[in-house]
This record gives structure tokens, sequence and C-alpha cells, in this order.
């Protein structure tokens, strides 16, 4: 039993499978004891709670920490009272209930179970009397992983109208602050940067106020032992799965313990609460690893690839896809689509992806969007023709699209100049030529559904590619009164998500792959709805070295979309060869972004073996286990690996930038396989002990080149 109580000493102890995460109710407040390696449920716990006996609030280490009564530091909730004014409460115990299961959250993306043996769910019931307010704190303990899953519901039971200035979803008080921060940073075309650092007395946070989770910083950050690396040390990880404007922050106070805070960024937020509605936060998933930032990965990813993503691709082999952009960008004609996908067919990839260009009078990034028409001087025979086409090759047929998005340059806004985020009287900012549209509005929400299902019905469509490409500005909307103007942003996201819950249901044979100029969105909240999400913008296979690597810290390899693309790289001008690049492109969901039919006989030939070759391997690479070998952020090589649950298949990628004079000897230690068992390496049939391979290594032999990679594939023998 994944939850345990002991009613005496109003103790609740979550216990997962090397976990245990234990708080109790003290003086009517949740006040947290440990989180930690897995403990035997015993009375003698409570001892854990001994020195807080006679605490102030201030010292406290509390489950849920209030504003106004005596806790200066960040509180996870406040509210204000539109009565009197006044922003003090005072949630505390009322009562508690254990769920079998996960229930879902209302309107939300969330980790799920798929049998109510997998996992429990602890609701404490805590209430406010003054003012009515009532706040019902969800865990939910897994029992295969080492994660708790928290989120808080608010109704308010009063009779005035209460106002949610701040309503995060987790709040964790750790005893001291011997703590490193590692979390990721970045910017267009720059994604997924490690970023790790010492924490200290102050408030260390990263945060979006852009409407999106951003390319800046990725909604996810762990504290870590000092000591930890990949493979050793203590990690807590905090990722919030939510795609709008969030807050994850560390505070050390002055006794140094350490507070860390996760949730809806409070900027320019707050949330009208009349008696009798209720307000659900989202969901912070918080992986526990005794083994190192490796082990916190692995968590995360088989969590995030098997309960969170869902749908026909959750478990799936992905498509190999060429997609038209570098190749065309927006000039192109049926004809020039059909000879890449003819290339494509004859080379063994498997989908075809139209992007952007081919409705309304797209011919730059200026016109068009909202109008999504086919463009019939480019596509005489519409989508439905040139997918017949493709299909007829015997590739399935992919989209691209940008829904939330419209041009003033289009029909649509012509006949609708209110459906976009915007403040009246006040200038609209353009940004990419384009607008947003309202998605707090029903009726925006339902033209978007109507206009894409149409498509979709009458189009064989096998894949979308849903594009974002900018963030909020003037963030209002006509549709709701002033009062409710803060709401707008969340609003906006649980649009988002309906939209997409309601596409996504009804068209469960189509792969949505998520994008946002990139990387600009690639949080959990969009995994739930498109298991993948193409990584970034930058094709470059060095630059996409440190992208990958930095990703693959919390999403699983399943998410990461990644091509090859022509040299000079359009991002940075770099020529590589084409075998490296293939090699990056191969350590995610692969594909092609060129033109095929400029290839020579040698690229050809080369493409085919690529192709083939990943076909080999792409269960491995997808649904394998994955280790982290060499970082790119710490020298000039970069190395990973991929194997098997049962550990008898296994395969190795090598990256080294520049060439070296005069190197030493390199030999590159293995990771995650079984030592007791003989690997056959690669076709020349040599064969390595798992404890030799993990302990003493391969031997590599390199070319004097830059730029240069391998690949090693390991069989169990015996």
């Amino acid at each position: 039993m994944p939850v345990f109580v002991d009613e005496k000493t109003s103790l609740f102890h979550l216990q997962a499978k090397n976990m245990s995460y234990i708080f109790r109710i003290m003086n009517g407040y949740p006040v947290h004891g440990y989180w930690g390696k897995k403990l035997n449920h015993q009375r003698g716990l409570v001892h854990l709670f001994r020195p807080y006996a006679k605490d102030f609030l201030d010292r406290l280490p509390q489950e849920y920490p209030q504003y106004g009564s005596g806790d200066h530091r960040n509180p996870a909730y406040q509210i204000r009272l539109e009565e009197d004014g006044s922003r003090i409460s005072e949630l505390v115990y009322k009562n508690h209930r254990i769920v079998k299961g996960k229930p879902k959250l209302a309107g939300l993306p969330a980790v799920y179970t798929e049998t109510d043996k997998e996992a429990e769910t602890l609701e404490v019931v805590l209430t406010d009397p003054y003012s009515g307010l009532e706040a019902i704190l969800s865990y939910t303990v897994f029992k295969v992983f080492d994660c708790l899953a928290r989120s808080v519901r608010f109704t308010n039971k009063g009779k005035q109208t209460i106002r949610l200035l701040r309503a995060l979803s987790a709040s964790v008080d750790f005893p001291d602050n011997r703590f490193d921060v590692l979390y990721l940073s970045g910017a267009w075309s720059r994604e997924a940067h490690i970023r790790r650092r010492p924490i200290g007395p102050g408030i260390t946070a990263i945060e979006s106020r852009r409407g999106a989770s951003g390319h800046q910083l990725n909604p996810f950050m762990a504290l870590l032992s000092p000591n930890a690396d990949e493979d050793q040390g203590e990690v807590y990880g905090f990722s919030f799965v939510y795609s709008g404007n969030f807050l994850i922050a560390a505070e050390v106070d002055q006794f140094f313990t350490t507070r860390v805070s996760v949730g809806i960024n409070p900027f320019d937020f707050s949330w009208k609460l009349a008696p009798g509605e209720s307000f659900q936060t989202p969901e912070t998933v918080m992986v526990y690893s005794s083994r190192g930032i490796g082990e916190m990965s692995r968590t995360f990813h088989r969590l995030y690839r098997t309960r969170l993503a869902r749908g026909v691709y959750r478990d799936k082999e992905r498509p190999i896809l060429v997609n038209n952009w570098e190749a065309t960008y927006f000039n192109f004609n049926e004809e020039k689509l059909v000879k890449i996908a003819k290339a494509a067919a004859e080379l063994g990839i498997e989908l075809f992806v139209l992007d952007d260009g081919w409705f309304g009078k797209r011919d730059d990034a200026t016109t068009s969007l909202g109008d999504w028409q086919e463009d019939r001087r480019k596509l005489p025979r519409g989508l439905a023709g040139l997918a017949k086409r493709v299909n007829d090759l015997g590739l399935k047929f992919g989209l691209w699209v940008e829904p939330e998005m419209v041009s003033p340059e289009s029909e649509l806004y012509k006949k609708h100049p209110d459906w976009c985020l915007h403040v009246k009287g006040r200038r609209r900012t353009l940004a990419r030529n384009q607008l947003i549209l309202d998605l707090s509005r029903q009726d925006v929400r339902e033209y978007i559904i109507e206009t894409f299902s149409g498509i979709f019905s009458r189009v064989p469509v096998s894949f979308v590619k849903w594009d974002m490409n900018r963030n909020m500005t003037e963030i209002g909307s006509e549709k709701w009164p002033a009062d409710r103007q803060m709401e707008i942003a969340h609003r906006y996201i649980l649009g988002l998500y309906e939209i997409l819950e309601r596409l996504t249901s009804a068209f469960p044979h189509i792969l949505f792959e998520n994008c946002s100029s990139g990387g600009g969105r690639f949080d959990p909240g969009m995994l739930y709805y498109m298991p993948q999400t193409w990584t970034s913008d930058n094709t470059d296979a060095v630059e996409r070295l440190k992208i990958q690597y930095g990703t693959s810290l919390v999403y699983p390899i399943s998410a990461i979309g990644s091509h090859v693309s022509a040299v000079p790289n359009h991002q940075v001008g770099r020529v590589t060869p084409l075998a490296t690049r293939g090699h990056v492109a191969m350590s995610g969901n692969f594909g092609y972004e060129l033109d095929l039919t400029k290839l020579t006989e040698k690229e050809k030939k080369l493409v085919k073996e690529q192709v083939a070759r990943y076909k080999q391997i792409r269960r491995l690479v997808q649904q394998g286990d994955f280790y982290r070998l060499l970082s790119p952020f710490e020298g000039n090589e970069t190395a990973w690996m991929f194997v098997s649950e049962d550990k008898k298949e296994a395969v190795v990628f090598y990256f080294r930038v520049l060439s070296e004079p005069h190197p030493p000897r390199k030999r590159l230690l293995l990771k995650g396989l079984d030592p007791d068992r003989v690997y056959r390496l690669g076709e020349k049939a040599e064969y390595f002990a798992g404890d030799q391979l993990m302990g003493a290594g391969i031997p590599l032999r390199l070319p004097r080149e830059d730029f240069t990679s391998l690949l090693f594939r390991l069989s169990a023998a015996t």
C-alpha cells in the first residue's frame, strides 16, 4: 500500500519503490518531515517532527504555506476577500481520504494510471473558516516510479467572492541549503542548455511571463547534492505539467532552510472565485533519485513516455519523415513536392510532411494565417490531390498548421478583428507579422476545431506539425469583464487544451507533433496531447548535441524530433559530414529537412543506409533506457547510449567536434549493461563482457578530421 496513515500521530507516509515522502498534521498545519530514500513504515517516524513542536510558522517546514500569519517566506497561495480587501487566510486540516489510482484533473493534462493498482492518491482537505476557502491537496504516489504528483483544488464554500492572487501546485521545505540548482535555459535555436550552480541565501527562480513555457527557461528545476553527477548523489527533480506562465523558485531563508515553490506564475495572474466556484491548479511532478542525475532522467522518461503521452503512437514506432521546409521554404508547387516525395520513397522514408505556405496567399510570412484553404496556384488538386499522389508513392502524408495565429492580412482578421488577444484602444503588437487568436473565447475555439476537423476529415492526413510562433502581448479579451482580465493568459491555455483534447480524440490515427518555433513550448503539458516535439529550429549537428543532451534531462527520447538538414547549415553556416548529421538525428525521432532531389549518388547511398539502420534500432532509441556518457557542456566530446529493458541490446553514439593533435588513446566507458552478460560488438563479431565494457570501455579509433561520429551496436551473446 503506497499511502500509510498513522491516525494516532496524524502522520502520512507516501512510499514508492525506492522513495518515501512524509508529513504530519501539527496544530492544524500539514508539516513536512522527510523526502528521500525509502524508509520502513513505523510509528518511530514521528521523531522526524520533534524539532518543530513549538516552532513559529516562520520556521515550520510546511506542505502548503500561507501568507499573512507569520511565515515570511514564499507562500504557496494568497487570496483577497472582495468585500473587505483583506489578504489574510489560514488553511487548517479538516480531513483526508485515500483514493485508489489517480483521478483526472478537469481540463488539464496530467500523468495518469491505466489501472487503480498502479498508484494511490491522498487528498488532504484544508479549510479557512473565516473566508470559507477550501483547498484539497492532492498527492499521487506510484508503485513503480520514484515520483510524486501534486496539485491543489480550491473551492469557495463561503458567502463572499474570493480572489486567488497566487495558486501554486506544490511547495517543499528542505531542512538545509546544501544543494546545487540545475535547470535548462536558452533562446530560439539555442534551447535546453544546462545550467548548474550552488544556491545560497535569497531566491533562485526560473519563470516565464510570455504566455508560453518558452525557449528561455524550461518548466523544470532540480536540487542536487553538491557531489551529485550522472551516476551518484541525491537529486530532487521538479517538473511542471503546464504550457503557460510558470514559476519555480528555491528560497533559502535566514535559518539556511530551502523552500521550493512550483506553479502558475503569480505575475499578472488572479482568479475570481464566486461562492461555489472552484479552481484546479496544474500538476507538479516530483522525482527523487539517490543514484544521480541519470536515474532522475530515466524516471521522468519512463513516466512521461508511458503515463503522460497518450494515444495510438504512445508505444508505436514513429515514422521516418522528410519535411520540405528547408528544402523549399514558401517557394514550391505540387510537382516540386511530388519530386521530393518520390525521392523519399526511393530511399525508404515513410512520411512526407508539407510545411508552411500551402494556404491562402501565403508566399511569405506576412499574410493568410487564419485562412486555411488550399492555395490552388500551388496545389491545383488541393491537399487531397497532393496527399493521394504522396500515398500512391507508398508514403504517408503530413501537414504543417498554425491554428492559434492570425495575420492582419487575412480574410479571417478582416471579418473578426476582435478575435485576437488585444486591449481596446491599445496598439496591437505584431511578432512575425501575426497576432494571437483569443482562445479564451468559445467561438474562436469552435472555429479552430471546425476548420481543422474539416481538413482532417477530407484529407488523408497521418501527421500534423502544430506550430506556434510568437508569445503573448496585449493580454486581454473583449469577451470577458474587467474583473476577469488577469485570468486571460490561463484561460488561453485551458482553451488550447480543450482544442487539443477534442481534435486528438476525434482523429486518433494522426500523430501530432508539437512545435513552437522549435522548442518554445517543449513542456510536459503539450506531451499529454502530442507525444513528440520539434526540439529546435536549429538543425546544425554540433548545436544539436547540446540541445538534445539538455532536453534529455527531463524528456524521453521518443519526444525529441531531430532531422538531417543541408550544409552549409541554414542557422549557423557550419559544414558537417552527412554521417555525423545522421548520427545526431538518429538519436531522436529521425527525419530529413532538405531537398532530397539534390543529393549526389554517393549521398543517396548513405541516406538509404541511414534509413535502413534507423529502422533496425528505432524501437530501442524511442523506447529504450537512455544513458548519457560524455557531456557536450564539459568538453569536445559527446556520447550517449540506449539500452533495452532486458539489457540484451544496446546502441552507442559517440561524437567529437574538433580533431586534436597527438590525442591520447581514448576508451569510452558504457553504462546500463548487464555485467554478467557477454555482448557482441558490431559486425566484426568482437565479444566483450558487460563488466568490461562498463569498467574498461570500448577503444575508439578516430579519423583525423573535425565533426566525427561513431555508432556501435551491441547484442547479448549469452
